[in-house]
This record gives structure tokens, sequence and C-alpha cells, in this order.
């Protein structure tokens, strides 16, 4: 009795199928120029972030080996990718951007047996914008002030407001 009844709803009264009905759009599908494209607040400035530079690969650059990297510090977030470029002063590694965050890197101290590198992402608040939550590994350059030979590199990270 149920199927019987399933199956005349979806025809019309000579057996054929019905057309559907028209097509109306619910008000939340309905474009208007009433709705805000941007959250801003009145009396704050609309900051945006500047655009996120991403470094080249380097040349001849070489892998630093793992046993030689030390990422303790770091959240599953970054990358533990460390390379070094062929004169051994520059220094890549990976920072995270998104959003309203942008990526870099420095270099907080050297001695003769490690090298302390912060990853910094700078959180440039949305006044006027939403900002995404997605994150995505950014190559960031680091220069030393003497090439890296056999030390140690210990990476941490931070965040600060733009």
């Amino acid at each position: 009795m149920v199927l019987a009844a399933l199956a005349v709803a979806g025809c019309g009264g000579d057996g054929s199928p019905s057309a559907p009905p028209p097509f109306s759009p619910s008000p939340s599908s309905t474009p208007s120029a009433a709705l805000p494209t941007s959250l801003s607040l009145p009396g704050v400035p609309t900051a945006q972030p500047p655009p996120q530079s991403t470094a080249p690969p380097l040349p001849q650059a070489r892998q630093v080996p793992a046993d030689r990297v030390d990422a303790g510090a770091l959240s599953d977030a970054y990358r533990r990718d460390v390379s070094v470029s062929a004169d051994g002063r520059t220094v890549q590694v990976f920072s995270v951007s998104g959003g309203c965050k942008r990526a870099s890197a420095e270099v907080e101290a050297q001695s003769a047996d490690q090298v302390l590198i912060t990853l910094v992402t700078t959180y440039y608040p949305a006044s006027g914008e939403v900002c995404t939550e997605e994150l995505f590994a950014v190559p960031v350059d680091v220069v030393l002030d003497a090439p890296l030979g056999e030390r140690r590199i210990v990476l941490e990270a931070r965040e600060r407001t733009g």
C-alpha cells in the first residue's frame, strides 16, 4: 500500500511522470547587495597582510642530516627538512603561512657547535575580512655569520602579531 502511494505520488494523474516543481531559491541562496562582503568594525583600520614570499630552492643545496637537526620544540604543523647552500652560509627551513599569517625565520644564536633558528609566524589580525585557518609549509632562508659546517641546527617556533 505504501509503495503504491509512493509510486502514484511521482506520477501525473494519467500515470506519466509529473514535472518537478519550479525552482524557487531559498532566501539564503539569493544574492543580496545588502549582505556585507567583509566584517569590518567601525573605527578599526583594515590591514592587509603583506604578500607571502617563498625562497627559491637553493642551488647545489644539500640536505642537513636529520641527526643534526633538533626540531623537538616544533608542533606537527612544521616540516623538519633543512638544507644548506653550497657555501654553507644560507640555510633553508620551512615555516608556516596561510590566511592572515605570514612566515619568516630568524637566526637567534650561533655558537661553535649549534645554530638556533626561530620559525616565525606573524599574525595580521583581520579587522576587515575573514581569514582562513589552513596553514601550509613555506620555504624561508636565513644567512649565517659563518658556514654551517658540522654544527647542529636547533629549530623553535614563535608567533607574533604584525
